[in-house]
């Protein structure tokens, strides 16, 4: 899925109000609009590189009234905005060039994905080329197009990521199986979760288990293991981490080593000055049994190539 906000043109349209991390929006105007479903891996890049992938948790529809924008020629909207170039648009079926285009309002169906809960950012390993050679169709153009996923996942594996290939694969076997998962895809990481997040704060306090105390405002209740995979909330499965700390705990790069509870960090987050001094330190968060139990499934699935 092609993820660049309003530069993301398609039949001549405004855009997209696209927050890669959390959510992906499209419309019926958009070729393979509904073949998407809940449960699928989604992999999001900005034309130059690969960004991120997750698992579709949820797609909210709905409709709306939008400017399309036609060729006044030939009346397709098949035409795009030019940046550098003068006039204004070029019309792709009949390479017509014009300042001032065609329009109406039309009203659309509207979708949107929800996969912020297993959102996992995959440092621009990739570019834009060899996205495109994984791809089904190599030469497509399409904004939403169907990719290749052993390949894709052969790919992060050679450039140090495999792991998130495998922790979405487990996700989406799991969501697959399960008696109308799709339908309890839709709701399952809403149901309960700001409830969740309140017995965290009456608990522990507003405190960020890696940091220390923090305004309640940028504390997220995170699971120490895949929500999506379990499907349910619990207590003792729970802290509450700063959002950043959140997203780099749920991808691997921020862990607690079972054997002494401290902070591990991968290497490549030693040279910021933020993250650094945690290395090593103990949780500012006092952990029960059932804690540890998850810390040491997370440390297995993530860091399983450590001594």
């Amino acid at each position: 899925m092609l993820a660049v906000g309003a530069d993301r043109q398609h039949g001549g349209n405004d855009g997209y109000d696209d927050d890669p991390d959390a959510h992906y929006s499209w419309d019926d105007t958009v070729p393979n609009a509904r073949t998407v479903a809940v449960g699928d891996r989604i992999v999001l890049w900005d034309k130059e590189a690969v960004i991120g992938a997750s698992l579709i948790e949820g797609i909210e529809t709905s409709h709306a009234e939008k400017i399309l924008y036609r060729c006044p020629r030939c009346n397709k909207a098949d035409i795009k905005r030019r940046k550098r170039e003068s006039p204004q648009f070029r019309c792709y079926p009949c390479s017509d060039t014009f300042d001032v285009a065609a329009t109406r309002v039309g009203r659309v169906e509207t979708f949107r994905s929800r996969h912020d809960a297993n959102w996992i950012d995959l440092g621009r390993c990739l570019d834009g080329q060899t996205l495109r050679s994984l791809c089904v169709s190599p030469k497509s153009q399409l904004s939403m197009r169907l990719l290749r996923w052993d390949a894709f996942a052969e790919a992060l594996c050679s450039a140090g990521r495999g792991q998130g290939a495998v922790f979405l694969e487990e996700a989406s076997r799991w969501v697959q199986s399960r008696p109308g998962g799709h339908r309890h895809a839709r709701v399952r990481v809403r149901v309960g979760q700001r409830g969740f997040r309140e017995r965290l704060l009456a608990s522990l306090g507003p405190v960020c288990a890696f940091t220390g105390p923090g305004p309640v405002a940028v504390l997220e209740a995170a699971h120490l293991y895949s929500y999506a995979a379990v499907g349910q909330h619990h207590d003792d499965g729970g802290l509450l981490l700063r959002r950043d700390v959140h997203r780099l705990f749920d991808q691997g790069d921020i862990a607690v080593d079972p054997r002494t509870l401290t902070i591990s960090l991968r290497d490549e987050l030693a040279r910021y000055p933020g993250y650094a001094p945690l290395q090593g330190q103990p949780l500012a968060t006092k952990l029960d049994r059932g804690h540890v139990g998850w810390i040491e499934k997370h440390w297995r699935q993530h860091r399983s190539d450590s001594p």
